[in-house]
């Protein structure tokens, strides 16, 4: 059997790095986990492909080739989802969809020859067990969640590691909060379920290695520090250990704010490499908080819990919402007040959005105010909801804050607000920033050809005396900051964003 395994192409959003990628040589931010997890299931006789369309094409040898096309994606790759769906089905070969996108909607493709959805751990081996006897359903899903103790190891080989910005990996799945936007406990559930220390410590080994992965690893769990106790008495000391005769492997995650109230947590994430937490912060507005269940992040000093984390040596990326029924027009200064007092360069601000079977969208249908289905692109200032805040108000609000927080001016202030605060990280510098050629281009686009080069030297100067070592992370502050600048400007534009 040959199995041809496709990732749509992300479009141009806060996320994609595509503007990123131009500076670094990297094709695409990262390989599909979810598809070459499930191609690790697959029974290993069979003959496998993939195809990540963000970094090649399809071709016509491709599809002559396949039996079968395995195509897995998210909501922001709904229409690439699509062509590669029509594409498959031109070339007259079957379909088996899976993940978030499909598990979500997947009544919405009616081109797909087989749904394995849910988590594949429980779904994938009764389809291939019904497709041996030619019997295959068209959907197979569960209620149940998956013991990730029995998780296989990626089939790396499948890609070229070369080509991506960082590989993600999987320690645990679920969240145990409620928010009500977030799809995250829809999909996973609500108690946290960890692979064991041994099944990383053997997934870094063949990553570092078997593939000569040197580049940073994102832990793409729901909330990494669902268990505290666990990750104190197991994982972290074995990551600890496993760095001591490494290169320097960074780490990123996403957790909650609560992480800040556990200083030895603190310190041993910083001790284990840990250096990007994103966390969901969404509003220092405590109605909003409240609306929305986010009951980690109420009755908190939301920027001192920053700082702590950020003086811990680790950076804060941070997830921000407009448009709770609680807002009103104070939100926009009140959110970017807070972005640039705690020193958050990396601002993620999007209009609430009803993801399916979150408990948001039933409030949404139950008072009759969904408009359509949910877009996927955090920062693309849609939503499919009516608002309580008059739109055009949320509309011009919304608008105007991007502008402000990605002016390199400001962009470049909180990046200084950063560094004033952050410890020296475990890891150093970027790795992606030791190549001289890189770091010399950037710095020339940055400090001659760019509108922000002003501002970018004044950084620069400032770093150079007060936090010298910090000098190629600030490089790397400004080709982000570029990526996010760009991608704002195309969704502040006349025709950016496409409202409601």
């Amino acid at each position: 059997m040959n199995i041809l395994l496709i990732y749509p192409e992300f479009p141009d959003t806060f996320w994609s790095f595509k503007h990123v990628l131009k500076f670094t040589g990297h094709k695409a931010v990262s390989p599909p986990l979810g598809l070459l997890t499930v191609a690790a299931m697959l029974p290993p006789e069979w003959s496998k492909r993939l195809v990540d369309k963000n970094t090649k094409k399809v071709t016509a040898e491709d599809m002559e080739w396949a039996d079968y096309a395995f195509i897995s994606g998210m909501i922001v790759q709904r229409e690439s989802a699509r062509r590669a769906i029509a594409e498959c089905k031109r070339a007259g070969v079957k379909v088996v969809a899976g993940g978030p996108l499909f598990t979500s909607e997947h009544e919405h493709f009616e081109e797909v020859d087989h749904f394995v959805l849910n988590e594949a751990e429980l779904t994938l081996p009764p389809f291939l067990a019904d497709l041996a006897r030619g019997c295959a359903q068209r959907v197979y899903e569960t209620s149940e969640f998956a013991d990730l103790t029995k998780t296989p190891i990626p089939l790396w080989e499948l890609v070229d590691l070369k080509q991506y910005l960082y590989v993600s990996i999987q320690f645990s799945r679920g969240c145990p909060f409620d928010c009500e936007f977030c799809n995250v406990t829809v999909l996973f559930g609500h108690r946290p379920r960890m692979k064991t220390t041994q099944q990383i410590i053997a997934e870094l080994d063949d990553l570092y290695h078997s593939h000569g992965l040197r580049e940073g690893i994102f832990l793409a769990d729901d909330n990494f520090i669902g268990n505290k106790n666990y990750l104190k008495s197991e994982l972290l000391p074995a990551l600890i250990d496993w760095q001591k005769d490494k290169c320097g492997i960074p780490f990123a995650v996403e957790a909650s704010i609560n992480m800040a109230d556990d200083e030895q947590l603190l310190r041993m994430m910083y001790e284990a490499g840990f250096d990007i937490i994103f966390i969901g912060i969404e509003t220092p507005d405590e109605d909003g908080l409240t609306e929305c269940n986010k009951v980690q992040n109420r009755n908190r000093d939301l920027v001192g819990d920053v700082r702590r984390i950020q003086r811990a040596g680790m950076q804060v990326q941070g997830g921000f919402i407009i448009g709770f029924d609680s807002d009103t027009p104070s939100i926009f200064k009140r959110q970017t007040d807070f972005i640039q007092k705690s020193g958050i360069p990396t601002a993620t601000v999007g209009l609430l959005q009803a993801m399916p079977g979150t408990k948001l969208y039933e409030r949404m249908a139950r008072e009759n105010r969904l408009l359509g289905p949910s877009f996927g692109d955090n920062v693309g200032g849609t939503t499919n909801i009516a608002t309580k805040m008059d739109f055009d108000t949320l509309y011009e609000g919304y608008k105007n804050t991007l502008r402000y927080l990605y002016t390199s001016k400001n962009y470049y202030q909180r990046v200084r607000t950063l560094l004033k605060e952050y410890k020296t990280p475990k890891v150093k510098e970027p790795q992606r920033l030791k190549d001289v050629n890189i770091f010399l281009r950037s710095l020339f686009f940055f400090g001659f050809l760019d509108k922000g080069r002003f501002q970018f030297w004044r950084l620069l100067i400032w770093t150079l005396f007060h936090r010298p070592n910090m000098i190629p992370l600030v490089v790397a502050f400004a080709i982000q900051g570029y990526h996010f600048r760009r991608v704002c400007e195309q969704h502040v534009s006349s025709n950016g964003i496409s409202g409601r």
